[in-house]
């Protein structure tokens, strides 16, 4: 439910063989439904809607080769501005899978009054804001007690499979750590960007969190939550 391989169109896949190769990486490790979120962010990643578009049909129509059962959807990691309600209203950015839900992503120097703001306006209009990879921001990673309000405020907490599995260093392991064991985690992606290099590992990340919360977490985690964006549903 986070992820760039739609090609072309951001700094995740380059071409249509490399997301072809992404998602038979994805198959591989189980997943068989994927939210497709390329970035926007004014000055650094503005794909047009109809680039978009096009990337992702192409990937739909290459996706039976991969699995039968394979199904994609589309959607956004917008990065979080003043007009981003407009944006989401007029339909010229993309809520998740056409449901409500918004994946928004901070800058990492974004203090915790902007985000509390950003938070309660997205919730104020109607969208259910998924907070990306929660573990790069300052004001939030260690900081539980403003990860708890800002779920009271109506946000969703991601962290990326790199930060489950260590690939991202012992520190942020362990956060995501914490984050389960106080049950303060809603979503996990891959924030698959390539096939070299920020490749998708969401297999490691599920096997660990069996490994540390069990089976029935993971598949709240990995699948029951994410299913609910599918069906365009709240899970709180």
């Amino acid at each position: 439910m986070h992820c760039h391989i739609v090609p072309g169109v951001d700094d995740g896949s380059k071409s249509l063989e490399e997301s072809q190769k992404m998602l038979r990486k994805e198959y591989a490790d189980g997943v068989r439904n994927i939210i497709l979120t390329p970035h926007f962010r004014y000055r650094m990643f503005e794909p047009s809607a109809e680039l978009v578009q096009q990337q992702y049909e192409k990937l739909l129509a290459i996706a039976p080769s991969v699995g039968k059962d394979l199904k994609l959807y589309l959607g956004c990691e917008l990065h979080t501005s003043m007009d981003m309600v407009d944006c989401l209203k007029n339909g010229t950015r993309l809520t998740m899978a056409g449901s409500r839900y918004v994946l928004a992503e901070f800058s990492g120097g974004d203090d915790k009054a902007y985000i509390k703001e950003r938070v309660q306006q997205l919730k104020f209009n109607g969208f259910l804001p998924i907070m990306a990879h929660v573990e790069r921001y300052r004001a939030v990673m260690g900081d539980l007690d403003f990860i708890e309000e800002l779920r009271d405020f109506g946000a969703f907490i991601q962290i990326n499979a790199d930060t489950i599995s260590g690939r991202d260093g012992f520190g942020m392991k362990r956060f995501a750590k914490k984050l389960m064991k106080e049950d303060l985690l809603d979503f996990v992606g891959s924030d698959g960007h390539g096939i070299k290099e920020r490749t998708p590992e969401i297999g490691k990340a599920y096997e660990q969190v069996v490994k540390v919360m069990g089976e029935g977490y993971a598949k709240r985690i990995f699948v029951t939550n994410p299913g609910r964006i599918v069906a365009g549903g709240s899970n709180r």
